[in-house]
């Protein structure tokens, strides 16, 4: 382990119920919690009490950390790579992924001969970074690049004819879509019909059969062994700019002297940005993404996240956060409500002034898209509440929704019902554009798929957590039926009861920098290593006030007094979470959540985020 890993005497404060030693099943309900005020039930991760101490020993861990590892289930011979994942030895051979031989070829025969190629990329983040990877890629080889975005309003999600074919007018010889393609069969039919050269980067889950192109690259084809199906387009575009460069090296193309070879690991900080923003699961090769990425991130190299920096007045050091919640959402505003290419020009812009110019356009649209969704969102919550409160998942619908607001409603209403989600908006032909997010429980992308099969969507695919569909108004009630059935058939007739899974139980006074950073050692943080959750049992609640729009700030102590704790519940006003705190007085509560750090001024406080309360009843 590297020279930080220092053994330390570290006492955790904890209960009895903390540890579960040898059991095999998630534990007992912490704190008794069977029912929270966000209707969750709180169960302890995980745990065997002979490895945790055995792990402590072997790497010279704090026993904090090693407990949360085995919880997780990073065996002995993978705590190393878990705890300083590195590009070396994680990176997979970009050949084990399928039909990665003939797209690397293809594209690296279009760099010899100085062909057309041009980019047809998703408008989210992912395919914006995706797009802007591969342009830096090419701008570094001295060779021009087109992208191309769709409007999400007037052309959708993913690859149409029309673009196709005037992309092979303008004179492409290539084309590569990126996040996007492995279902277009038409659209990608009629470009190599035309002529066109067609390669396909994309990661959502692919039908069996597969579009008629020169090449379709996706670990999550059927018929692909890889073992990648967790990368996110803009990893599996970094593969194949690893599988080109390649090629160029060994066909001699930077032995002429016109160029150098690009120093490809540079433009890491896209791909961990990708990577974040798409919620892929951060194990494996993804988590090696994401933690080199953000030390690339941190040099601000790039003109265009160093001005959504500024725009955003972020000055220290980029974590995950910032790029899911800060960057992310500015960069996907353009595609929502804006112009769906600015992103990927942002991303791969080498011009200062352009930079900041985007960067200010983007926050614009980023503030409009926060009320246009405020405006969706409560039209939803009406909805579910009057007619779809005992349901499986929401299906929700309206004229006219604005597309570029619906999957981040959709993502609001699972946090609020701890369930599926779909929110339609249909125009005046009837034809409805959906997006739908899930729980972990449910795979949302197998039963659009299967639904699209059936005949009941004219569109759809997706994967485990999130999803996009069209459907026609006559078949929305079947296909309503049909995915509450198939979301049934998932469950195997278990009711789903929503949870919220802790790593222990902590006092107020245990709450200092030294446990944060303790914590940070198994950052990033994101799906497949979420941020450790712990309870807090029978605190008080003192200052609670509502701050922003929709937050609740307070303070929390032990009810034997001492040290406080400054503590926010982010998006809770409206919401269980918020008669508990704003009305508890000195009733002592148990609350669960996570331990943050606050930089402010180049000062450094610990804080705790509140994800969830519980009242304590004698």
């Amino acid at each position: 382990m590297k020279s930080n890993l220092q053994k330390e005497n570290f006492v955790h404060e904890a209960t009895t119920d903390e540890v579960s030693s040898e059991d095999d099943s998630l534990g007992s309900y912490v704190l008794n919690v069977e029912e929270s005020a966000l209707g969750k039930k709180w169960v302890l991760a995980k745990n065997n009490e002979r490895l945790v101490q055995g792990m402590s020993q072997l790497y010279m861990l704090p026993e904090i950390i090693s407990r949360i590892l085995v919880s997780r289930g990073i065996g002995f011979e993978n705590v190393e790579r878990f705890m300083n994942p590195s590009i070396k030895d994680q990176l997979p051979d970009p050949n084990s992924l399928k039909d990665m031989d003939k797209a690397a070829q293809r594209i690296a025969d279009a760099i010899i001969n100085k062909q057309s190629v041009a980019v047809f990329g998703d408008y989210d983040v992912d395919g914006a970074t995706s797009s802007a990877l591969l342009k830096r890629f090419f701008n570094a080889l001295g060779q021009k690049l087109r992208i191309y975005i769709p409007d999400r309003i007037d052309e959708g999600y993913g690859p149409n004819a029309e673009a196709i074919l005037k992309l092979k007018e303008e004179g492409a010889d290539l084309v590569i879509t990126v996040d996007c393609g492995i279902t277009s069969f038409e659209a990608l039919g009629a470009g190599t019909n035309a002529g066109l050269d067609i390669v396909v980067l994309d990661h959502h889950r692919a039908d069996v059969q597969i579009p008629n192109v020169h090449a379709a690259v996706n670990p999550n084809r059927i018929d692909d062994e890889s073992g990648q199906g967790h990368m996110a387009a803009v990893g599996v575009v970094f593969l194949t700019i690893v599988a080109i460069n390649r090629i160029l090296r060994d066909q001699g193309f930077y032995n002429t002297g016109e160029v150098s070879e690009p120093r490809i690991l540079q433009w890491l900080d896209l791909v961990a940005l990708g990577t974040v923003c798409d919620v892929v699961p951060l194990t494996g090769v993804n988590r090696a993404f994401v933690s080199q990425g953000l030390k690339v991130m941190s040099l601000r190299q790039n003109k265009g996240l160093n001005a959504l920096a500024e725009v955003a007045s972020i000055s220290e050091a980029p974590n995950t956060f910032h790029a899911g919640f800060v960057f992310g959402p500015r960069i996907n505003a353009g595609g929502r409500v804006g112009e769906a290419g600015l992103g990927a020009w942002l991303l791969s812009t080498e011009d200062e002034m352009e930079a900041k110019t985007i960067a200010q356009q983007l926050d614009k649209y980023n503030n409009e898209r926060r009320d246009l969704e405020k405006f969706v969102l409560e039209q939803a919550i009406e909805i579910a509440e009057t007619e779809q409160k005992d349901s499986k998942i929401l299906v929700i619908s309206g004229e006219s929704w604005h597309p570029g607001v619906i999957g981040i409603v959709a993502s609001r209403l699972k946090e609020k019902y701890n369930k599926p989600a779909c929110v339609i908006s249909f125009d005046e032909n009837g034809v409805g554009k959906a997006s739908a997010r899930s729980v972990s429980e449910i795979d949302l992308g197998a039963s659009i798929i299967s639904a699209r099969q059936k005949g009941y969507l004219v569109a759809g695919g997706g994967h485990k957590m999130a999803a996009g569909f069209t459907v026609a108004r006559e078949m929305l009630s079947e296909f309503t039926n049909y995915v509450n059935d198939h979301i049934n058939e998932q469950l195997k007739g278990i009711e789903y009861k929503p949870q919220i899974k802790l790593d222990g139980v902590l006092s107020v006074r245990s709450l200092n920098i030294m446990l944060a950073e303790k914590l940070n050692m198994l950052a990033p943080y994101g799906m497949g290593n979420a941020e450790p959750r712990f309870a807090l049992a029978g605190v008080k609640v003192i200052k609670a006030k509502v701050v922003g729009e929709n937050h609740i700030s307070c303070f929390l102590q032990d009810t034997t007094g001492g040290t406080s704790v400054k503590a926010i519940a982010f998006r809770a006003v409206d919401s269980g979470l918020s008669d508990i705190l704003l009305k508890s007085g000195s009733a002592p509560l148990n609350i669960a959540g996570q331990v943050t750090i606050n930089e402010w001024q180049g000062q450094r406080s610990v804080n705790f985020q509140i994800l969830d309360a519980a009242q304590i009843w004698n």
